[in-house]
């Protein structure tokens, strides 16, 4: 009997601690690597502080951080120890709740949860996954079965630079918004590296480039990567030549990490990680000037001395106000400049390009007729004209800027007068106005209809859309953005930066206003009208595939036909594969391969796959664009269905890609998918050989 109690408790025991709840369980932390399989919420690891994944030095971990002003909402992020310091975020400014779960999945995907939807996810295009393994430098790391890097943390940093890591061309350092709502971007474009405050249209306040504080300034090359190394900043070009060093700190310990922060205030800041639980900072700081920065004080202050803000007198009676709430909104009334006053500065003049060259009534002219503008800068001594539609704080400056500065505000309204006297002084002058500004309608009228003649007979079909037609069109399902021909013009300020010259027009370099990258095409030969343009674009815009050139809108105004496309940072294949002297970097085959998989199915996808099939017509590696991590993108595979049979013929004879045309071409015989299938089998034979077939 004893002994069938003793059983009946031996059983008891094992079945209790058989059904206690996983999140009462210690948890217990994984060193260096996690499989596929792997899944938790932050609740499985509360006594772990949620973090689930050390480095195998314990310098780093990963896992759950709560956030600064709500406890009970996390993120998902890279940590260092020793300082407590979060210096690689995955879901930043989408936190999630103790429930959700992180995944890594047995196919090697890894997402984050967030109730019914992703907050966070990573794209491994396709290819398989062994590990996620925490390194000791810090990176996060997907590794595929032949243990290569397919992802890593160290190319998508967030506010924070680890010692030894790279901030190369296409790469962004973004802040934590500021109180205004407004944050900071670090990058590295046109040989330099450049801080820029994230206004409507982004600014930027600093630059490596006219830093006077480097200890190395070598001259003749482009900078296109920098890496803190010790206690300093280095900067290189293609070939890893240093060619400037920026020192941070008088610690040259080697074994040092040091750590290079994009604050939410527009300062970088260096930090010494130290293992006993704090972290030292550098003294020097990126800009050393501490009214050098968009918000030392708050719009329109002028700040002077030790960050010391101060209301300019002509805002004093509005409470440092404009009175304006949207730039152009005027139903709050009319608007006007006034003198901002002597010895101001602005931090974005030294580093953008005047908006004109004109007198000083000229450039109040074109601020006043900007309804964005919002405030001037004019230069006397150059003549230069800077306009700005959103401002920061001003900067005082005791040996005197030479600069002019007004800021547009809304009007108060002038006293009305008393007595008779005063009407009759003002009944001549509103006549001479009335019977001006009626001679000037007439004319104008008389001016509208001669052109409206004129245009009717040149255009033997009717020009003209209604309103409906318009609105069809603009809410088709997948229609992308339509943009006029001024916001084109002016993203890629007036077609400057040329990228390319294909079969069917030339391609220049544009930014939109809220940061966004694009690749303009300007059409030639399209003879097709607006109507018909925005109907064909309409299609072309809603082919989505991981393989094709995102088109993102377009512009069909008058004679101009133009698309925008995203912007591809790597450019167009042939750049990569034809080697033009030895000592140019070239892809490895795993890249080639991927990139010849990837035209394979952007170019099937619109064979089989489209509700209407697409028959590129033009494909060669001028039209394989790749973007920062070489994935291949096909382009211009619309352009055929916005051009008859003849022209795209003429088009991609006359501009030389007469070796990727199929025989059918010549033949006049039908032309089909097999067009295409013809100029890939060119095309990757160029690929394999690495030279041009022509």
């Amino acid at each position: 009997m004893a002994t069938r109690n003793f059983i009946h408790l031996i059983l008891f025991i094992s079945v209790s601690l058989i059904s206690v709840p996983e999140t009462c369980m210690a948890s217990v932390r994984n060193i260096g690597k996690i499989l596929p399989g792997f899944q938790g919420s932050q609740m499985n690891w509360i006594d772990n502080d949620g973090l689930f994944l050390l480095s195998n030095n314990s310098d780093f971990a990963f896992g759950f951080q709560t956030t600064e002003n709500d406890v009970t909402l996390f993120l998902l992020v890279i940590k260092h120890m020793g300082s407590s310091r979060i210096i690689w975020t995955a879901n930043r400014g989408l936190p999630v709740a103790n429930s959700d779960k992180f995944v890594f999945n047995q196919e090697g995907n890894v997402s984050l949860q967030k109730g019914a939807s992703v907050a966070w996810t990573l794209d491994t295009r396709g290819r398989s996954v062994s590990a996620m393994e925490l390194q000791d430098s810090g990176n996060l790391v997907l590794l595929g079965n032949d243990n290569r890097i397919i992802w890593q943390s160290f190319s998508h940093p967030t506010d924070t630079l680890l010692s030894n890591q790279d901030l190369a061309e296409g790469m962004k350092l973004v802040s934590d918004p500021s109180a205004n709502n407004l944050s900071y971007f670090l990058e590295i474009k046109s040989g330099d590296m450049i801080l820029s405050a994230g206004f409507l249209t982004p600014q930027p306040y600093w630059s490596m480039g006219r830093d006077d504080r480097k200890t190395i300034n070598k001259g003749g090359g482009k900078v296109v990567l920098a890496s803190l190394s010790a206690n300093s900043w280095r900067f290189y070009d293609y070939n890893k030549v240093l060619l400037w060093q920026f020192i941070f700190s008088d610690n040259t310990d080697e074994n040092a990490t040091w750590i290079a922060v994009l604050a939410n205030d527009g300062f970088i800041s260096f930090y010494n990680l130290q293992n006993g639980g704090s972290s030292s900072a550098s003294n020097t700081k990126i800009p050393n000037n501490a009214c050098s920065t968009p918000e030392p004080c708050d719009a329109y202050y002028i700040c002077s001395g030790t960050n010391k803000c101060q209301c300019p007198s002509v805002l004093s009676s509005r409470n440092c106000k404009t009175g304006i709430v949207s730039p152009c909104d005027h139903s709050k009334g009319s608007t006007e400049l006034v003198n901002a006053g002597d010895g101001l500065n602005y931090f974005a003049l030294g580093f953008v390009p005047s908006t004109s060259k004109t007198d000083l009534n000229g450039c109040k002219g074109a601020c006043l007729g900007n309804c964005s503008c919002v405030a001037l800068f004019f230069q006397n001594g150059s003549g230069n004209c800077f306009l700005f539609d959103s401002i920061g704080s001003f900067q005082s400056t005791n040996q005197g800027s030479g600069f002019v500065s007004y800021i547009k505000v809304l009007s108060e309204g002038s006293a009305t007068n008393g007595g008779g006297s005063g009407s009759s002084q003002k009944h001549f002058p509103v006549v001479i106005i009335i019977v001006i500004s009626t001679v000037v309608v007439i004319l104008g009228l008389l001016y509208v209809g001669i052109k409206y003649f004129r245009k009717k007979k040149k255009l033997p079909e009717s020009p003209h859309e209604t309103s409906e037609e318009d609105n069809f069109l603009e809410n088709l399902s997948g229609m992308p953005v339509r943009f006029s021909y001024k916001d084109l013009q002016t993203a890629t300020n007036n077609f400057c930066v040329k990228l390319g010259q294909g079969g069917f027009g030339s391609v220049y370099q544009g930014v939109l206003p809220d940061g966004t990258r694009l690749a303009v095409k300007k059409l030639e030969g399209i003879g097709q009208g607006k109507k018909e343009f925005r109907a064909e674009v309409s299609i072309i815009g809603s082919i989505h595939h991981h393989h094709l050139v995102r088109l993102k809108g377009f512009c069909a105004e008058g004679t101009h036909r133009l698309l925008a496309y995203e912007f591809m940072a790597k450019g167009s294949l042939d750049k990569w594969i034809f080697k033009k002297n030895k000592d140019e970097f070239l892809l490895d085959w795993d890249t080639r391969f991927n990139i010849a998989l990837g035209t394979a199915k952007g170019l099937a996808y619109l064979h089989e796959d489209c509700d209407a099939k697409i028959v590129h017509c033009d494909i060669k590696p001028e039209n394989v664009l790749l973007d920062d991590n070489f994935l291949a993108k096909v382009s211009d595979f619309g352009l055929a269905k916005l051009m008859t049979r003849e022209q795209s013929h003429v088009f991609t004879t006359l501009r030389g890609t007469r070796g990727y045309l199929a025989p059918e071409w010549i033949t006049n015989y039908a032309i089909s998918e097999k067009s295409d299938v013809y100029s890939y089998g060119m095309v990757l034979l160029e690929i394999i050989g690495g030279r041009k077939k022509l």
